[in-house]
């Protein structure tokens, strides 16, 4: 049915379903104090790390950071879209989902092309996968002998043939009416502006259904027959294909084995599918593209450890190094990336047919581990006697660590490099410290201290002593807020405390509205209201933050808070003044005494 679903129909379905009953139908849980625990399903673990809240609706994974509110729970266990979530939960209470506009001709058309464009791929991978098997065909099967598929593994990787023709495709669809503006659309068809002329984008070649997690059809790849270039041809990004996000070959991986432990990347349709053929069915390949951070995060979510496999040349060392950078930031503990080089001149494809499948496992098993490739790939070309080259050697492997969040594998690293440099570790950690102070931007700078109301903590406002280094004030309004919405009654009605220069005053702007406005009054219905957006993914990190405080002291604290930006709005020259006269000294300027005495009583005064 055509129409949106109403965001308030959204809100109270969240506010009358119960996260804790609809994982616990999915995944089992044991009571732990006011939470639910278990192991996560959304990746390998023995140790529990996935907490469900009663509380705040919400569940989330310390292990592989995996949250949501009961329908972000469906649609990722269920691998089900929106709308499909909202009618689940909808038929568990009975109640028919309302859509706005439903009769608006535009909304029916929007929902006529998506699903055109759904039928369309599927019909046009039956089309190829039809041709294979004519006479047109031999030399697509010939060619898919000589490389060792058998027919099954062919019929599951759904591997067809585009003819050697410029509109058989064209032909084919049109006949069933559908538009030449849609098949261009989706990939299908290139259009010429200069002739006006349409046909096929995928000819003589043989075609490699590109699927999603749910085994549809999104996108192709094509590989050439003889010597003609592109030699790998893939679809374009379409309104259901984003190359940086998909996978090669992870429908099928899953389908082979749901409970893998790891899983291998690789460069091409043809190394994924020969590794199949031998048995080796955890291989997947990125579309053309280096691996993402949208890649790792959707691995990581289900399995513990990633293997790079590249060639061993020049090309393949560049290729590992972009990997190492995007890996870095995604290695919490209990995560594993390592890093396989083949012979060179080889690929996956052409060393498993010539070296079998168990020799290729055990260079899998071999692989070298992330912290080998980061010390090794520092020191390659750098004479580790001189004092130079282990300096640089040195700062290149911290700035890595640095992108590690926190946590044993880092705290390791940095033991490791400072035995192989002689440094003493806390002469690292200052360092590394320090370049992140700088680097902060004002949302995540150090929380100062706030003079708080009288409560039972005494000295500095309690957000100063949460140990949350990367909350910023108003990151903590909007923290109190999420877990505590009642607070809403504590803040003026007039709105000139918001501080300048603070990320996140749109974001605390638009929860404060919300919350006067009375609908949301819960934590899980403020979430569901952002879910989905950039802003959603900011409070869903705030929400996943333990306040550390009593409950009694909220109210202190963000009177506080308030009555902290108040005074500094009082007194913007005084702060202008200090932050010139800061930048000048961190760039290298040399204050004079007059300036220094300046700055010592600036600073005293703002504190005051």
């Amino acid at each position: 049915m055509a129409g949106q679903i109403p965001q308030r129909f959204i809100d109270d379905l969240l506010a009358r379903v119960d996260v804790v009953e609809i994982v616990g139908e999915r995944v089992q849980l044991k009571k732990t104090g006011r939470n639910h625990s278990g192991l996560c399903p959304f990746h390998q673990e023995k140790t529990p790390s996935f907490t469900v809240s009663a509380d705040k609706q919400f569940y989330h994974c310390f292990g592989c950071g995996a949250h949501g509110n009961a329908l972000r729970f469906l649609m990722e266990y269920d691998n089900l879209r929106f709308p499909d979530a909202v009618e689940q939960l909808a038929s568990r209470l009975g109640i028919e989902v309302p859509r706005e506009g439903a009769d608006d001709p535009r909304a029916q058309a929007r929902d006529r092309k998506r699903q055109e464009g759904v039928n369309l791929l599927e019909l046009s991978a039956s089309f190829f996968r039809e041709r294979l098997k004519m006479p047109e065909g031999k030399g697509a099967r010939d060619y898919l002998a000589t490389r060792g598929l058998s027919p099954e593994i062919q019929t599951e990787f759904g591997i067809g043939y585009a003819p050697d023709d410029w509109e058989a495709l064209k032909r084919h669809l049109s006949a069933r009416e559908i538009p030449e503006s849609v098949q261009i659309e989706y990939g299908l068809l290139v259009h010429r502006e200069e002739s006006g002329r349409t046909y096929d984008r995928f000819r003589d070649r043989v075609i490699f259904p590109i699927r999603d997690i749910r085994g549809r059809t999104i996108a192709f790849g094509g590989r050439v027959l003889g010597d003609a270039k592109p030699k790998y041809l893939n679809s374009p990004e379409t309104p259901v294909f984003h190359k940086g996000r998909e996978l090669y070959g992870l429908f099928e991986a899953r389908q082979a084995n749901s409970r893998m432990e790891r899983l291998l990347i690789v460069e091409g349709y043809m190394d994924v599918v020969a590794l199949a053929q031998f048995g080796i069915r955890n291989a997947v390949a990125t579309l053309g593209t280096s691996t993402s951070e949208d890649h790792l995060s959707r691995l990581f979510r289900m399995v513990d450890e990633v293997v790079f496999c590249f060639d061993g040349d020049r090309a393949g060392r560049q290729a590992a190094t972009r990997a190492l950078e995007t890996v870095l930031p995604q290695m919490i503990d209990g995560r594993q990336a390592r890093f396989l080089f083949l012979p060179e001149g080889e690929d996956p494809d052409t060393l498993v047919r010539r070296e079998g499948a168990e020799t290729f496992v055990d260079r899998i098993a071999c692989a070298s581990p992330l912290s080998e490739f980061l010390f090794d790939q520092a020191a390659r070309g750098r004479d580790l006697a001189r004092i130079e080259d282990r300096e640089r050697y040195a700062s290149q492997v911290l700035m890595a660590i640095a992108q590690l969040p926190d946590g044993v594998l880092k705290s390791l690293l940095l033991n490791e490099l400072s035995r192989r440099t002689g440094v003493d570790q806390a002469r690292f950690e200052a360092l590394m410290a320090r370049a992140e102070s700088g680097s902060r931007q004002p949302a995540e700078a150090e929380v100062a201290p706030v003079p708080a109301a009288p409560s039972p903590l005494k000295g500095p406002g309690v957000a100063a002593r949460s140990g949350k280094a990367s909350l910023g004030l108003v990151a903590r309004i909007l923290q109190l807020l999420v877990h505590e919405p009642i607070l809403i009654e504590r803040l003026p009605e007039d709105d000139d405390w918001y501080p300048e220069g603070d990320a996140d005053v749109p974001l605390c702007r638009e929860v404060v509205r919300l919350l006067r406005a009375g609908r949301y009054r819960s934590a899980q219905v403020l979430l569901a209201h952002f879910h989905g957006s950039e802003q959603g993914q900011r409070l869903a990190e705030l929400a996943r933050r333990e306040l550390l405080i009593p409950r009694g002291v909220r109210a202190d604290e963000l009177d506080g808070l308030i009555e902290h930006f108040r005074r500094h709005q009082q007194r913007p020259s005084c702060q202008e003044q200090i932050d010139a006269l800061l930048t000048r000294q961190r760039s290298g300027e040399r204050l004079s005494p007059e300036e220094r005495q300046r700055l010592m009583a600036l600073l005293a005064e703002l504190g005051s």
